[in-house]
């Protein structure tokens, strides 16, 4: 009930001071709940052990204000055109994602939680580039049907994570796009261990699957904020090449690797707009100690 009292309340204010009201939101969430920052904590140790404290704090300050614009950007969605997202988001390498569109074998939009990233997709979709995107069910119907209500505004639709295998093979053989976060630690029967930042993480399987079987092209994009330009930058990369040597283990290993070096790269490019309170590396290989302490 909270989610949707706040959604609704940021949504009647205007843009900016809705980004500054998340962000306070977000600064009071942050610094009540220890958990978050202890795993944002290590793990930003983990990943950067050459950081000063001073550095890993400054970091975290900026991921948390990144979190709370994205809660304003979200609660603007039903604001938006295609004449003002312009104002928000520009397109950095459109082309890339235009080549394996114009392959006519579906694209996997590949990417992360990396600063405001609801808005990458519903940005795409009000450019002209509407997609299907994975999604976990919200525990209360009320914030899921009013959270997918916004997603959808633009003309995307979300198909259920635990549902996709069947519907996302029938969207990329018929060319269309779907996207993909895959930057979250996943259950060992889901995922392969491949390094994230040197140490092994679990990571899904199912990208380099559904790639692998489909022919689909794999382009990561990744949105950030520009201070600079004082806008979201959705930068689409090169497409990753797939492995295909035969061995379908192997190249599902090989192929997930390359999938979460791309995401790696992001990362250390804007290591202050990715979202570290997540556990990345809580699921170990058999046998081997809990990397977390706590």
């Amino acid at each position: 009930m909270a989610a949707w009292l706040a959604l609704n309340t940021l949504g009647i204010l205007p843009r900016p001071l809705a980004r500054g009201v998340g962000a306070l939101i977000t600064r009071l969430a942050f610094f009540l709940r220890p958990p978050l920052r202890r795993a944002a904590v290590f793990n930003l140790r983990l990943a950067f052990p050459d950081l000063t404290e001073a550095e890993r704090r400054r970091i975290l300050r900026s991921m948390v204000r990144q979190v709370g614009w994205m809660a304003g950007e979200f609660s603007q969605f039903p604001r938006y055109t295609r004449e003002t997202i312009e104002r928000t988001v520009v397109l950095d390498g459109f082309e890339n994602f235009d080549s394996a569109q114009r392959l006519g074998k579906g694209v996997l939009f590949l990417t992360g939680h990396a600063s405001a990233w609801e808005l990458a997709p519903f940005a795409q979709s009000l450019f002209g580039y509407p997609l299907h995107f994975l999604v976990r069910p919200i525990d209360n119907p009320r914030v899921e049907a009013l959270v997918n209500r916004y997603r959808c505004v633009s003309g995307n639709t979300p198909i259920e994570k635990n549902k996709s295998a069947r519907a996302m093979l029938q969207i990329l053989r018929a060319g269309g796009t779907v996207g993909v976060l895959i930057d979250q630690n996943t259950a060992l029967e889901e995922g392969v261990f491949v390094d994230f930042f040197g140490v092994p993480a679990c990571t899904t399987s199912g990208l380099a699957r559904v790639a692998l079987r489909t022919e689909a092209t794999v382009v990561p994009a990744f949105l950030f904020w520009d201070e600079h330009m004082r806008k979201y930058r959705l930068r689409f990369e090169p497409a990753i090449p797939l492995q295909r040597s035969g061995d379908e283990q192997r190249d599902i290993v090989e192929n997930t690797a390359r999938f979460t070096r791309a995401v790696e790269d992001y990362v250390r490019r804007h290591p202050d707009q990715w979202l570290w309170v997540h556990k990345r590396w809580r699921t170990r290989p058999p046998g081997e100690k809990p990397i977390y302490p706590f």
